[in-house]
Parts: structure tokens; sequence; C-alpha cells
């Protein structure tokens, strides 16, 4: 675990290992949802509305259109993991 401090402005760095463990880089977004225990932050699936159709159209063709969220859960990981591969 890797203690940051809140700023002036409310801002709080996330720590390189918190970084690198889910691919984050400058620019990327990140939902912060409240919890019980404090604040979530995760990265979100954030998909241009002007790519929604052409992805859906693709998923009906190779018929991933059916996949489970846990399914489509995985799949994102292995995404995030590839990225975090390429960049370092």
């Amino acid at each position: 675990m890797a203690l940051t401090k809140v700023g002036p402005k409310y801002q709080v760095p996330i720590p390189k290992e918190a970084r690198e463990a889910v691919g984050l880089a400058v620019g990327d977004l990140v939902d912060a949802t409240p919890t019980k225990d404090g604040v979530r932050l995760r990265p979100p699936a954030v998909i241009p509305k002007s790519a929604l159709a052409a992805l859906q159209q693709q998923a009906k063709r190779s018929g991933t259109d059916k996949l489970s969220r846990r399914e489509i859960a995985a799949e994102i990981a292995a995404v995030r993991q590839e990225k975090l591969e390429r960049s370092a």
C-alpha cells in the first residue's frame, strides 16, 4: 500500500505501482466512485459514440455480442495488460 497526499485543489497523485498495475497514462480518464470504505478509482470503459455502431456490427459478425459481463471484463483486462506491456 502506498500513501499519497491530497493537494490544495483536491488532486491526489496516483502512486507509480498503482498506475502501472492498471495501465494508466497521462490524460486517461478515471471513474471516482464513493464507497463505504473511501473512494474507488478505476479506469472506465469509454467508447466514442461514433465508434459504437461499428463495434456492435463487428461483435454480431464475430459472435462476441453474446459475451457475459465476466468475459467482457476479461477482454478489457487483457487489452489493458497489452497496453501496459507495450509502454514498458
